[in-house]
């Protein structure tokens, strides 16, 4: 895959014809996928996964803990995997290797494409390896942020050696002396301080290692960290597979609060994966684009994931929400709309993976003469792409009256009997940005999409779950894209 648009004609972004009536079955959580997937290879026995979320980014990921020696076996479906741990040291100079013997000595490589969860909860894992790892991926991945993580993981004894821009992919981590890597060595905890102001991954990063290096670790961001609930959901994966974590109490400052993990490899379990939450909102929100009612079944009744947020958010802008139970009583998350859509001045620093969904409702809203502005969300300048910046591109490309503000956007109002305009949106090979698009074709005639097979990275066969919802046909079965 790549991080390029591809040479297919551009998508036509599908109108709705009326009101939607419709149930989506969404695939396993991404965020959830990946710390199950790093806590089943690093565990201290086998481990079984359901419900995993087979897209490029979870089968980058797969494929970077393989090379660091797990095994992944599927067990009667793509979605259901068991999996061998790795040893520690983690055995890479025995992973598929080059043959020749000009690149007989070459590092092992692993393909992070233009996932930050796999370059950030790969790299502290490549310090316990037992050879050099090289650490690279799409052309787009070499602009996301590493610096204050790498320096973390020199800390921890592995040399860093930046292959071209310094904080940036590719990244070459030679490991330190082996004894590093011996998990119930050392007499107390690594005290890790890190700068977490540009993502919550590198705090989760972090935590996910530490239960294997001696003693254990005590990780204290040293500032802001956005989107904490994801620290919350590593916290919660752990504990589940009986690793002791001691969280922060409530009301330290920023600077000082500590996590400590202490030392042992996470226990080997059967898990089952929660559907993605955040991948919900652009269905829940066709609701109240178009009208009508959308569902999205097996809606956890309590949950560390993001987009458990919609309950909170979808009814400030304009729509109304409600748990229900299906037609075979599972708990399900139920959003309805007329079609008339609210501006909103909303904190999203804790929830900004929520934003572009958020955003296209505000575009939307616009329309209708209502302004919005979306605030605590400077960090997402570093995701796959600039998402502010973008998301403000694609508005004015639409006719909106939008602008960047320090740390978000916010949205005008467009003056009365103003509309949005047909357009060629881009995605910038950001899946959240090709639904940010979909949301604004329901009701905008003329909208296509440059590249909407980028939504592959966390959410396989989206075109054909839009169209079913739009179709308001039963929904498929979750499973692996069609490849």
């Amino acid at each position: 895959m790549h991080d390029e648009p591809t040479n297919a004609p551009a998508w036509a972004a599908p109108r709705a014809m009326g009101p939607l009536n419709a149930v989506v079955e969404l695939p396993g959580s991404k965020s959830l996928t990946a710390r199950a997937l790093v806590l089943a290879a690093t565990a201290a026995g086998p481990s079984t996964l359901a419900g995993v979320l087979r897209a490029r980014d979870t089968d980058l990921m797969i494929a970077a803990l393989t090379t660091l020696g797990a095994r992944f076996e599927e067990d009667s479906s793509p979605t259901r995997l068991r999996v061998t741990p790795a040893p520690i040291p983690f055995p890479v100079s025995r992973s598929a290797r080059p043959t020749s013997e000009a690149t007989a000595s070459a590092p092992a490589r692993i393909d992070c494409g233009l996932a930050g969860t796999v370059m950030r909860f790969i790299a502290p894992l490549a310090a316990l390896a037992d050879a050099p790892v090289l650490l690279d991926g799409d052309k787009a991945a070499r602009s996301r942020p590493l610096r204050p993580l790498l320096d973390t993981v020199s800390a921890l004894g592995a040399r860093v050696d930046y292959l071209a821009a310094p904080g940036f992919l590719p990244v070459l981590i030679t490991p330190g002396a082996p004894d590093n890597a011996v998990v119930g060595a050392g007499t107390g905890p690594r005290d890790l301080a890190i700068d977490s102001t540009a993502s919550s991954q590198f705090l989760s990063a972090l935590l996910l290692a530490a239960p294997l290096l001696p003693g254990g670790a005590r990780i204290t961001p040293t500032g802001h960290v956005p989107s904490l609930p994801h620290a919350a959901m590593t916290v919660a994966s752990l504990r589940e597979r009986g690793v002791r974590v001691e969280e922060p109490a409530a009301g330290i400052p920023e600077g000082e609060r500590t996590w400590a993990v202490a030392p042992g490899r996470p226990a080997g379990a059967r898990i089952t994966i929660e559907p993605d939450l955040s991948n919900a909102g652009p269905f829940l929100a066709a609701a109240l684009v178009a009208g009508g009612s959308v569902s999205v079944p097996h809606w956890p009744a309590r949950t560390t994931q993001a987009g458990d947020a919609w309950r909170s958010l979808l009814p400030r802008l304009g729509g109304t929400t409600r748990l229900i139970r299906d037609s075979n009583g599972a708990p399900a998350l139920e959003a309805a709309g007329t079609g008339e859509l609210a501006g909103i001045d909303a904190d999203l620093s804790a929830v900004g993976e929520l934003a572009p969904t958020v955003a296209a409702l505000a575009v939307l809203a616009s329309a209708q003469g209502r302004a919005s502005r979306l605030r605590g969300i400077a960090h997402l300048r570093g995701h796959e792409t600039d998402r502010l910046t973008a998301i403000v591109a694609e508005a004015r490309r639409l006719g909106a009256p939008a602008r960047e503000t320090a740390d978000g956007i916010e949205v005008g109002a467009m003056t009365a009997g103003a509309r949005l305009r047909p357009a060629l949106l881009h995605s910038y090979a950001d899946h959240r940005m090709a639904t940010f698009a979909a949301i604004i074709g329901l009701v905008v005639p003329g909208v296509r999409l440059d590249d909407v097979a980028c939504t592959s990275k966390t959410l396989p066969g989206f075109i054909g779950l839009w169209e079913r919802m739009l179709a308001g046909a039963p929904p498929a079965a979750p499973g692996r894209e069609a490849r």
